[in-house]
């Protein structure tokens, strides 16, 4: 299976300059360790990193494919980027989410004047199929495309140039196409650094499929039990092609570890994080014996957190 090379990175960041922000890595001077760094991808124009591969791969398609107009499926960061995305170049957009994904995020995705379609969470990748055959509208998965992995890919661009003698870098896995991307990148630019993936312990098939080889199928169930709602998904062939090759190790972090994490990076980093952006600051956090010493950058996924969650979390 053909991987996203650096020269494919390289190529995304051209197209995505000037859309997605150049976001800083942030010196922690809390952190007791004095090593930690992060990234705080929730400053996107979306409030995710997500914005990188999904304008990266609507930026690739050709005029008339764009004309005809896109259809995804997410539930909810990739769903913001893709309506931003076909917005920024003035077409169609379908976008078929969960129906349990935040309000929040299904209301900023309205906003950017999408179409969004609601069904039960185990049925939103097939109703994006039936949409993209029936309407003639481009499919642009979340994280199953090379034009995706290297635009997510940016971000770990960015972390080399920034702090080239970075030794850790820790990485939410859900989909795996952020993973793949930042890993491709790092390798490729800072090989002697450890590339990590971070994922709830509720929503761990990455962790366990990277331990026996191969893709492991977790209950949709399952994985929906996570308050990281942005990492329910699972790897796909290309993806998890891609973690094996880039990824050095797993690590899992629980959802009381997840909660203590948004409000770290609240009232510590001053940030705003989605579950989903806080599992790497969890683990930094909670899962030192597990993790290699050094230099580390956290990436900071989402920010798109619900805000009567992020209350409850914070009174």
């Amino acid at each position: 299976m053909e991987l996203v090379t650096i020269a494919d990175i390289e190529a995304a960041a051209k197209r995505v300059e000037g859309v997605a922000v150049r976001t800083p890595l942030l010196f922690q001077t809390w952190d007791p360790r004095g090593s930690l760094w992060l990234k705080p991808e929730n400053l996107q124009p979306i409030g995710a990193f997500k914005l990188r591969g999904a304008f990266n791969a609507v930026a690739s398609l050709d005029d008339a494919a764009r004309a005809r107009g896109v259809v995804t499926y997410s539930s909810g960061n990739h769903a913001q980027a893709v309506a931003y995305a076909a917005r920024h170049f003035g077409v169609p957009a379908v976008i078929v989410v969960p129906d349990i994904a935040p309000r929040v995020k299904v209301e900023a995705t309205r906003a950017y004047g999408a179409e969004v379609v609601q069904v039960p969470i185990d049925e939103h990748e097939a109703k994006a199929h039936e949409l993209a055959a029936a309407r003639g509208l481009t499919l642009v998965p979340p994280f199953d495309h090379p034009a995706i992995i290297a635009g997510q890919g940016t971000a770990g661009l960015e972390i080399a140039e920034d702090l080239p003698d970075v030794e850790v870098v820790l990485v939410p896995v859900s989909g795996g196409g952020l993973a793949s991307g930042v890993g491709a990148a790092i390798r490729a630019r800072c090989p002697r650094a450890r590339v990590i993936g971070v994922e709830p312990e509720l929503a761990a098939d990455a962790t366990e499929g990277l331990r026996l080889g191969h893709r492991v199928d977790w209950p949709t169930a399952d994985r929906a039990r996570t308050i990281a709602d942005g990492l329910r998904a699972q790897p796909s062939d290309l993806t998890f092609a891609h973690l094996r090759e880039v990824v050095d190790a797993m690590v899992t972090v629980t959802e009381d570890e997840i909660r203590d994490a948004i409000r770290v990076l609240a009232l510590r980093a001053r940030l705003v994080a989605e579950p989903s952006g806080a599992v790497t600051t969890a683990a930094y956090l909670s899962r030192a014996a597990e993790l290699p010493p050094g230099r580390t950058v956290a990436l900071v996924s989402g920010g798109n957190v619900d805000p009567a969650l992020l209350g409850s979390l914070l009174a």
